[in-house]
């Protein structure tokens, strides 16, 4: 399962370097490819405990910066040698990244990359670290115009 995790890692790390604008001044908008074909996500999410919203409800901006905030802030208070705690960010963000509108769908890519690299044992990577500026950067405008401040 690891070495699975880590495969597609890497190639979304390649996709989102080579895919991705120069420099910091992406263009609102624009967002990484898909890092997945998953082709079921009747699997569901696991909704996570004590009241964390399930990938499901990333349907409009709005609620999707607001889910990513909350996944933001689950995999930073995720104890470092909590393997599956970041997997399981891992998955909700993937899943969230499929039904999140485009403009903030990066976010969750990015954020899927950080918990692969965590739930491998490893510090996040540089291209993971570069993949969350970026989208940051991206996203906040459309989550802002929606009164949704992103946190990181």
């Amino acid at each position: 399962m690891k070495n699975l995790l880590a495969t597609i890692a890497l190639a979304g790390a390649a996709c989102l370097t080579a895919c991705s604008p120069g420099g910091a001044g992406a263009a609102p908008g624009t967002a990484p490819p898909s890092l997945s074909n998953s082709a079921s996500s009747s699997a569901g999410p696991s909704g996570g405990a004590e009241g964390t919203p399930s990938s499901a409800a990333a349907g409009g901006v709005k609620e999707s910066c607001e889910l990513f905030n909350s996944l933001y802030a689950e995999y930073a208070a995720t104890g470092k040698d909590d393997a599956d705690g970041f997997d399981d960010i891992y998955l909700r963000s993937d899943d969230a990244k499929d039904s999140a509108p485009e403009e903030v769908s990066g976010l969750f890519a990015a954020l899927s990359l950080l918990a692969l690299d965590r739930s491998l044992g490893d510090a996040p990577s540089q291209e993971s670290k570069d993949a969350i500026r970026d989208a940051f950067l991206a996203s906040s405008g459309p989550c802002t115009a929606e009164g949704v401040t992103l946190r990181i």
